[in-house]
């Protein structure tokens, strides 16, 4: 649970420094990790606004690709949940919980699947994260309303309709789930 309230700790600090009344309409998570090894994930925890989807939706598809894919939102530069490098007391606690949970391997093991139990771990984590901005009020006292949390993955990009539901209220994001695959 160590790693959880880090990355509980620094989200509330990066939401906490968004531009309230701003138009953002959706907190985003790019949920990845260094170099694709699930050993080291990280969380680049960002926004999208009004602004930036109308200026967009000439490029876009659709007007819901203008919106809510991945491909259309801005460039986030606050990368910092967990980067080798960058977040050292993060990077410590995550090798720590996945030690003691057994899905930690060495480069030179064969990860028999704990890959892929890292890479759960991760999202239950974000997922999680993103709850508890909701339930504790965080969105709501930096940005004045609620606002949905949309989670992806670039590398599994049909994980995303998933972990957006888990992570929301479903009346946050029921114009998002609308191209959900059935």
């Amino acid at each position: 649970m160590e790693f959880q309230e880090h990355v509980e700790r620094i989200t509330d600090e990066v939401v906490g420094g968004f531009p309230a009344g701003d138009g953002i309409y959706a907190v985003t998570f790019r949920i990845d990790s260094v170099d694709q090894d699930p050993r080291f994930p990280y969380v680049a925890v960002g926004y999208t606004t009004e602004a930036y989807a109308a200026e967009h939706a000439a490029l876009a598809s659709d007007s819901w690709e203008a919106r809510w894919s991945y491909a259309s939102f801005p460039a986030t530069g606050l990368e910092g949940v967990r980067e080798v490098g960058r977040d050292p007391a993060g990077a410590a606690a995550h090798r720590r919980e996945a030690e003691s949970r057994g899905f930690w391997y060495e480069d030179d093991d064969e990860p028999d699947g704990r890959d892929e139990l890292l890479v759960e771990w991760f999202y239950e984590v974000c997922v999680g994260v993103a709850r508890r901005l909701h339930g504790s009020g965080r969105i709501m006292e930096a940005l004045g309303r609620p606002v949905p949390v949309i989670l992806y993955d670039m590398f599994d990009p049909d994980a995303m309709f998933t972990l957006t539901s888990e992570a929301n209220p479903a009346e946050l994001v029921a114009d998002f789930m609308s191209e959900a695959p059935r």
